[in-house]
């Protein structure tokens, strides 16, 4: 059993049970047409803090008082740190999987929302996941860190805007690697689908990852586009476009590597 000190909740993208996922998005086909200077900025910050308290983590101790005091804790709820908790990590894989997420989805709810809008509604996610995890357990005294709240609500506007975009995920089947585009409406459903099922099994109490977090971002991120959904057209718009991108999907090329390929001979 862990320290009491060592405890807290992550808000992780990338780790739904703890372990790396067997399938791991990492770019998709959905070109914006405008430089997404909000994500970058939002990503740049994520980095910059987590290397003011970076030398904290030779001292677990340490940290975890960091983490109590800039982190979420339900019991306490103090307002500042509804804001605060979104903008640290538990790890340096926890940053880079979160920052990654951000910036496969981020950059075209951006382009279609505008940089001010974008930035409340990126804000305003992290405020709702924050809130769905408070009332998850409201007596709880474990800290929440992480942005991925947030990045999950741009993951639901994403998925309401753009359901059909192309999405490459990484197949980990034991050492074999695959790059295999699927449509965004699979990979953010099932993600969201396993947040649902994670967090109704696991115990509230102690450290782990934070589902009721991503789960609320989710779907507030989904709603506060709504708006934004009908003024393209609502269902028009998925007729017009048939959930893809309104615009011409990226291609990418094929890298040949220099490993040798063995023939089979029969």
């Amino acid at each position: 059993m862990q320290p009491f000190w060592l405890k807290y909740q992550t808000l992780d993208l990338s780790r739904p049970t703890g372990s790396v996922l067997p399938m791991f998005p990492f770019r998709d086909h959905n070109p914006s047409s405008r430089t997404p200077y909000v994500t970058w900025a939002l990503i740049a910050v994520n980095i910059l803090v987590f290397a003011s308290y970076h030398a904290l983590f030779s001292d677990e101790r340490a940290l975890s008082n960091f983490f109590f005091n800039y982190g979420l804790v339900p019991a306490i709820a103090a307002p500042e740190t509804f804001v605060t908790s979104m903008f640290l990590h538990g790890s340096f894989m926890h940053l880079v999987g979160n920052m990654l997420f951000l910036c496969v989805f981020g950059d075209n709810l951006e382009d279609t929302m505008g940089h001010v809008r974008y930035l409340l509604f990126f804000l305003a996610s992290g405020l709702a996941a924050a809130s769905a995890q408070f009332f998850s357990d409201p007596a709880s005294t474990v800290p929440m860190v992480g942005a991925s709240g947030a990045i999950a609500g741009v993951m639901g506007g994403y998925l309401l805007l753009y359901p059909k975009a192309r999405v490459d995920v990484l197949i980990f089947i034991v050492v074999i690697i695959r790059v295999i585009p699927i449509p965004a409406w699979i990979v953010l459903g099932a993600w969201f689908g396993i947040q649902l099922v994670q967090g109704a099994a696991a115990p509230t109490a102690g450290g782990g990852v934070a589902y009721w977090a991503h789960a609320g971002g989710f779907v507030a991120g989904l709603l506060m586009t709504v708006p934004v959904w009908l003024r393209m057209g609502g269902t028009d718009y998925w007729k017009r476009t048939e959930g893809a991108p309104p615009h011409p999907q990226a291609k990418y090329r094929r890298v040949k590597t220099g490993i040798p390929t063995v023939r089979r001979h029969r």
